[in-house]
This record gives C-alpha cells, structure tokens and sequence, in this order.
C-alpha cells in the first residue's frame, strides 16, 4: 500500500503538528472534528487538516488513521474507528499512538482486525514536530513495515521486532522515566515551599544537582496545562507495570499528583495560553499555594 491520504484523530497537541509535518511532505491529512472543541479545530485550521463530515467518510478516504488522543479516550475512538470500517468495507491501516498499555493495545488489535481494517502498533517518544526536529514513532507488529513509509514524508519511524505491544512498551517504560519524575520533582519542590526550604534546597541542587536543577527549571512550568491528560497516561504504566507482576502503587501517585496539578488554576491553562513569562519558582509557589493541609495531624 502506498501512503496517499492520511487521517489524524485527533489534531491537539501533536496531532496538529503531525499533520502540518506530513503536509509538508505533499500528502492530503484529513480529520473529523465533529464533537471537538475550539481549541482543537484552530489547531487543525493552523495546520491546513482538512475537515470531513463523518468517520465514514474518514476511513473511506485514508490510507492511514493515525489516533493520537489522550489515553482514557483510546479504547472509544477505537471502536468508533472499527465502526467505520465495517460499515464502509475500507482498506484502512489503522495506526494506534497513544501512551497505554502493551496489554489494551493486544486488545484493541482484534477490534480493528474484525471490522477489517489492518493495525499497527505505534509510539511517540519526544514533542510535537518542529523544524528541524521529528519524534521518534515506534512501530511493532506485522503491519509496522506499511507504517514506515512515514520516513518518506518528514517522520522518524524505528520498527522493534515482535509482536503487537512492543512500541507501546517502549512507550511505557520511557514516559515512566520523563513524566514519573517531573511529578516527583513537583512534589519534593512543593513540600520545600511549604516547609520554607525552597532557597537553600536549590543551593544545594545547584551545588550538588547542576543538571537536575536545569532540566527542573525548563520543564516543570510546561506541566500543569498538560497535567490532567497524563492522568490516564499514568494509571497505563501503572497497568503496564502490574501485569509484568510490579508494584502499581508508584504510579498511582504520580497519577495523584497529575491530577492534583490538572485541578488547579495553572491547570486551567492551556499551552498556548500559558503565562510564558511565569518563573519556575513562581510556578511551584502557585502550585504549593493550593495544596490543603491534612484536617487532624500528620498525614499516613
């Protein structure tokens, strides 16, 4: 099958600049953008998308369906996918990208499979497309060849041997590491403010933690506006980790603090409407400012 026609669900965040990528490549990205919010649909005008009325319509015309979306809404926009499908008889590579679980994305294979469609096994590690730069997409499965072809038109797609499962593991074990310790970070640097130990905890990062303290620096004041679609992100890699037989504790908390950041009025924000000119001391004082301390004594 040769990539004429690409379709991304939806364009937010990296699905926009995903498809502004392709088109810039010279292939036609489409979208179906009935239901979503302003917000989404200005991205998709930004990026030159172009609007189809129904999901039939999608698949008819799409050589690929790409499903970047947050990862609570994947199983949903699967099946409405796989509705598609068989309701049109498409030919339709279906490609899932999102942060869940090895296990949902076996699951999710058969649900495509059925409808007769084609599946693949797909991951973004790294931002949204920008000159200059392309995410690394994983791709896994039989269909992971078909899939690469995005080489061709300004994406870095790396294909991991083995079955369905692989990229979204790969997924899951890298975003555990980025996004599991920027709420650690949040977390140690709120309980300073809170105990007013702020100043001589960043000495002593600056001293000791040079590096640590520079990434701090340059990623927690991106976090709140995208802190309550990592909620279900990171209840995945709790998934992820107890079906290898691990402890899904650790990440139930970094699914706590996620959305204890996405509840917040810095939450509210979103990332283009962020204050850009926020420091990243100011960021963790707001944050702190919210917590509400235990009712009786010291919390267990």
């Amino acid at each position: 099958m040769n990539i004429g026609t690409v379709a991304i669900l939806s364009p937010g965040d990296m699905g926009h600049a995903v498809g502004r990528r392709l088109r810039e490549h010279e292939l036609d990205v489409v979208t179906c953008l009935v239901g979503r919010s302003e917000r989404t649909r200005t991205l998709a005008e930004q990026a030159g998308i172009r609007d189809v009325a129904t999901m039939e319509e999608l698949v008819e015309q799409s050589d690929l369906v790409m499903s970047m979306t947050v990862s609570a809404a994947v199983p949903s926009l699967c099946r409405q996918v796989a509705d598609a499908i068989a309701a049109t008889g498409a030919d339709t590579l279906f490609a899932e990208c999102n942060a869940i679980a090895p296990q949902l994305a076996r699951e999710l294979e058969p649900v495509i499979t059925d409808a007769g469609g084609r599946y693949v096994d797909a991951s973004i590690i790294g931002g949204p497309p920008r000159p200059g730069y392309s995410p690394h997409f994983y791709a896994s499965g039989p269909n992971a060849a078909e899939f690469a072809q995005l080489n061709d038109f300004g994406l870095t797609v790396l294909k991991l041997d083995g079955e369905v499962g692989q990229a979204s593991g790969i997924k899951m074990c890298y975003a555990a590491m980025t996004k599991g310790s920027w709420a650690l970070y949040s977390q140690l640097l709120m309980a300073a403010e809170l105990m007013g130990l702020t100043e001589p905890l960043l000495a002593e990062f600056q001293s000791g933690q040079e590096s640590v303290l520079q990434r701090m620096e340059r990623s927690l004041p991106t976090v709140p506006p995208r802190a309550r679609r990592w909620v279900s992100e990171m209840e995945e890699i709790r998934d992820t980790f107890a079906h290898l037989g691990m402890t899904p504790h650790l990440f139930e908390g970094v699914a706590d603090m996620y959305g204890f950041i996405g509840d917040t009025p810095l939450g509210e924000e979103t990332p283009e409407s962020r204050d850009r000119d926020r420091s990243f001391a100011e960021t963790i004082r707001q944050l702190a400012e919210q917590i509400e301390p235990p009712a009786e004594g010291r919390a267990r």
